[in-house]
């Protein structure tokens, strides 16, 4: 299962030209997908109005078999969120990641962004040279973190949209106060992502997610 370090995911998300407007789709786009460790699907599928901002803020999505989730931001996804959201002056129903004729990205054009800026974050993190970085190594990156700083795997599935019947029973009532916990959780200073190494168990389940 491949995902990346802190220092790989702040070479890419730290290395995309913003000087144009796609680069800072980019960036808002990528930021948001490895902190949150949504699907390209859901990506795809974000409106204008999926993001909620302000107080408890967070992105409504809707993942696979049609399940309805949110997922709280960190201070500061959301406000290069806020930032992104403010240059478009869109309206509600509008792709939150559009090409430049304001349709939805494709499944491709993203994969293809992506490698792009991977290819560039290379020249500093050398280390990122030859790698191959999806959307999901993105979310499996995710999931590393919260791993890392001692999340529940149940917790994790219930953050990642991957929740079992069982899961959903126990939290369904106290989904976005969990998943707000965790999100405290990996911003303790002593946790590192990438210095973490699970079983090889944890690695299967976490390469179905």
């Amino acid at each position: 299962m491949s995902y990346l370090t802190a220092t790989q995911v702040k070479a890419l998300l730290d290395g995309i030209d913003t000087t144009t407007w796609t680069g800072r789709r980019d960036q808002a786009m990528f930021t948001l997908a490895a902190h949150t460790g949504l699907r390209v699907s859901e990506l795809i599928s974000l409106t204008v109005d999926s993001v909620h901002l302000g107080t408890a803020a967070h992105v409504a999505c809707t993942g696979k078999g049609r399940k309805h989730r949110a997922t709280p931001l960190t201070t500061a996804t959301a406000a290069l969120l806020k930032t992104y959201l403010h240059e478009r002056h869109t309206h509600p129903g509008h792709a939150l990641f559009p090409n430049p004729r304001g349709e939805p990205l494709s499944v491709d054009a993203i994969g293809q962004r992506l490698r792009t800026h991977v290819r560039r974050a290379a020249r500093a993190c050398p280390e990122l040279a030859g790698t191959h970085v999806t959307v999901h190594t993105l979310r499996h990156t995710a999931a590393m973190r919260f791993l890392a700083a001692g999340i529940d795997t149940a917790v994790i599935a219930l953050w990642l949209g991957h929740e079992s019947t069982a899961t959903t029973s126990i939290y369904l009532h106290a989904d976005m106060d969990i998943k707000r916990r965790a999100l405290e959780r990996t911003r303790q200073p002593d946790v590192v992502a990438g210095d973490y190494t699970p079983p090889d168990s944890l690695l299967a389940w976490l390469q179905g997610l």
